[in-house]
């Protein structure tokens, strides 16, 4: 699913023009985007979690000469999915789970 095909999807659940499902995807995205730059977490209970994570400096190779380079460090999204989201995608680990 793309962009597009979701805001088309909200538009014929929600009785909504396209127009108004993209803005409020885009008012979702922003939002979400604002807290994780910030460095909040911005959480949804059976979905999951966007956070800041922070990678540390390391060296790293040029694969077309072969030279050691340095990589600064950086800050970069991360996304952990939540138990529901998970068990949908792998319904035989809700089952293993639930087995323990």
């Amino acid at each position: 699913m793309n962009r597009i095909e979701l805001v088309e999807k909200l538009a014929e659940e929600h009785d909504l023009t396209k127009a108004g499902a993209s803005r409020i995807l885009d008012s979702v995205f922003s939002s979400i985007i604002a807290a994780v730059k910030k460095g909040e977490d911005a959480s949804f209970v059976g979905f999951g979690t966007f956070k800041q994570a922070k990678r540390a400096a390391r060296k790293g190779r040029n694969p077309a000469t072969g030279e050691a380079v340095k990589i600064p460090a950086s800050k970069v999204p991360k996304f952990t999915p939540g138990t529901a989201f998970r068990n949908a995608v792998d319904p035989k680990r809700a089952a293993r789970k639930a087995a323990k």
